[in-house]
C-alpha cells in the first residue's frame, strides 16, 4: 500500500526545532564572490530524542529547512533520569569542550547558547553545564550531542555492575523513587 506523503505536516508538529545558527559563506569563483547561508538547526521531541542537522543553500529558509530534514535524520536517543542525566559526563568536538553535569529538581537549565538549545529540545530539565575552549556554536553543538549520546544507560550499567538501580541514580532520584 502506498503511503501518502502530503500527511506529513503533523510528523513535524511533534518535534522542537531551533535554529541555533545562521551564517553567511562565501565561494570564490572567478568573477567574484558567491554568498549563501549555512544554519544550524537542533530538533527534538523533548523526551529523550535530539538531533543536528546543518544546511547550505543561498537563501535562509532553504538552508533551514535542509538543515531540519538532516536533523530528523540524524536524532538518536539519550537515556535521561527523570528530568536531568544518569551522570556527569565530558565531551569534545574540534576545540570545543563541553562538561554535563546532573542538577537536583529545581535547578534549570544553567547554560548558554548551543548548548540550552541542544539540551531543551532533548527535554532535559535540570543540568549543570559549562563550555570551555572554542566558542564556535557549531561545534559546541556537536560537542553536546556527543556527550549526550555517551551517557550510558542505567539498565545497561545495573546488569554490568550487578548493583541495583537505586544505587545506580543520583540520590535525589532515590528519594523520591524509594
Amino acid at each position: 500500500m502506498r503511503k501518502n506523503f502530503r500527511d506529513r505536516k503533523d510528523d513535524r508538529d511533534e518535534f522542537d526545532e531551533r535554529v541555533i545558527d545562521i551564517s553567511r559563506v562565501a565561494k570564490v569563483v572567478k568573477g567574484g564572490r558567491r554568498f549563501a547561508f549555512r544554519v544550524t538547526v537542533v530538533v527534538g521531541d523533548n523526551k529523550g530524542r535530539v538531533g543536528l542537522g546543518v544546511g547550505k543553500a543561498r537563501g535562509v529558509p532553504d538552508a533551514i529547512r535542509k538543515a531540519a530534514e538532516k536533523a530528523r535524520k540524524n536524532m538518536s536517543q539519550i537515556s535521561l533520569v527523570g528530568s536531568t542525566i544518569p551522570h556527569q559526563v565530558n565531551s569534545k568536538h574540534g576545540g570545543a569542550i563541553v562538561m554535563l553535569k546532573p542538577a537536583s529538581p529545581g535547578t534549570g537549565v544553567i547554560a548558554g547558547g548551543a548548548v540550552r538549545a541542544v539540551l531543551q529540545a532533548a527535554g532535559v530539565h535540570n543540568i549543570l553545564t559549562k563550555s570551555l575552549g572554542s566558542a564556535n556554536v557549531l561545534n559546541v553543538a556537536r560537542a553536546t550531542i556527543k556527550g549526550l549520546q555517551d551517557l550510558k544507560w542505567i539498565e545497561e550499567e545495573t546488569a554490568k555492575r550487578g548493583k541495583s538501580r537505586e544505587q545506580l541514580m543520583p540520590f535525589w532520584e532515590r528519594e523520591r523513587n524509594g
